[in-house]
């Protein structure tokens, strides 16, 4: 990727050089050769400028922009050709009308068309995204669910889509996508596999068949923070937001609307265990206080067993004595007891033993 954009700008520094030059020794509207070259290299730059701003832009909407001035100019040519005819555009009027009306029905039709690109019927594999657009017929927009940045990049997103607790209708905002690229693209490793991860799960979640993925297009210029432009959208489109973010959970509460938190989930699928009962793991590391141990489960929660510390590196069977729920997640606090060991149970042990006593 860094190559590509090496050599990109090598072959901009050469376009720039030969407009000017080219410039400086045609010499246009009979300049001076200075003053030709560097008309030349402002207009080339400023071809560079458009090319450059254009490089991310969705082939979807360039289609539609595109189509919308050709559009646009032949609508701004008939009106000239009818003023011509009623006979309201001569002689300099005819000229500038010539020049002015299909430039500014181009410009229109330019930007109604990036407007409006996204409710076209256009499918396109943008690197790895696919713009779908799905009937909006066939979906409530009520089922609607805007997917955040960390969601992506968090990935159990995917996960819940395919064992079929969530469907419906998914919108992953084409602002949320742009964040990604640049996560994706950053010089940081870590943040840059953050960024990967998040568009290779828009690609799983395009896969799936239960799930309809919608890029959406709708931008909010004025707002700058992308979790105000996420709460905006969700207000327009009725719809919910699926989020792992602290603060975009309780700003979108607090303005009314309904939020879907991954984290919530998983915390409320933990097994749940009571005091008194019996459960297996495998002592990791020494605890914080004296004879302790530490495990975790499965879903990665703490378990501080008590007189385990000789049994790190080792399963063990633990009885719960008690169960602790903070900010942070769950945690559990064991008994380590030599006599509870071989997978019997005390209680049973106990009533063998007297049985066997009579």
């Amino acid at each position: 990727m860094r190559r590509s954009g090496f050599d990109t700008y090598i072959l901009g520094s050469i376009f720039v050089a030969l407009i000017a030059c080219a410039s400086a020794v045609l010499r246009p509207f009979g300049w001076e050769r200075t003053a030709s070259a560097l008309v030349g290299c402002i207009a080339a730059l400023l071809a560079t400028a458009i090319a450059w701003r254009l490089r991310r832009a969705n082939p979807a909407v360039l289609i539609s922009g595109v189509a919308g001035s050709v559009v646009g100019a032949a609508l701004g040519l008939l009106a000239v050709f009818v003023l011509r005819q009623a006979a309201l555009a001569e002689g300099s009027n005819s000229v500038f009308l010539r020049l002015i009306v299909p430039l500014v029905g181009a410009y229109i039709g330019t930007l109604v068309g990036v407007w409006k690109a996204e409710y076209l019927p256009l499918h396109f594999r943008p690197g790895k995204l696919e713009v779908q657009i799905p009937d909006a017929g066939s979906v409530k927009i009520g089922s609607a669910k805007i997917l955040d940045t960390s969601v992506l990049i968090d990935g159990r997103i995917a996960d819940i889509c395919e064992s079929g607790f969530l469907e419906g209708r998914l919108i992953v905002p084409r602002f949320v996508l742009h964040e990604l690229q640049l996560v994706a693209d950053s010089s940081d490793s870590a943040k840059r596999n953050r960024g990967r991860r998040g568009l290779d799960v828009v690609q799983r979640l395009q896969k799936l068949t239960r799930i309809q993925l919608q890029i959406s297009g709708e931008d909010f210029p004025l707002v700058r923070e992308v979790d105000l432009k996420l709460i905006e959208l969700a207000k327009s489109m009725d719809a919910k937001i699926v989020t792992n973010d602290f603060n975009l959970n309780k700003l979108a509460q607090v303005q009314g609307l309904a939020v879907l938190n991954i984290n919530e989930l998983a915390n409320a699928l933990r097994p749940v265990v009571l005091p008194g009962e019996m459960m297996r793991v495998f002592i990791l590391k020494e605890g914080k206080e004296h004879n302790q141990g530490v495990a975790y489960l499965d879903d990665g929660t703490m378990v501080v067993v008590d007189n385990a510390r000789r049994m790190i590196s080792k399963t063990v069977d633990v009885v719960v004595t008690s169960v602790l729920q903070t900010t942070a997640g769950k945690m559990i606090f064991g008994r380590f007891d030599d006599r509870t060991q071989g997978g019997t149970d005390p209680r049973s042990s106990a009533a063998s033993a007297g049985t066997s006593g009579h």
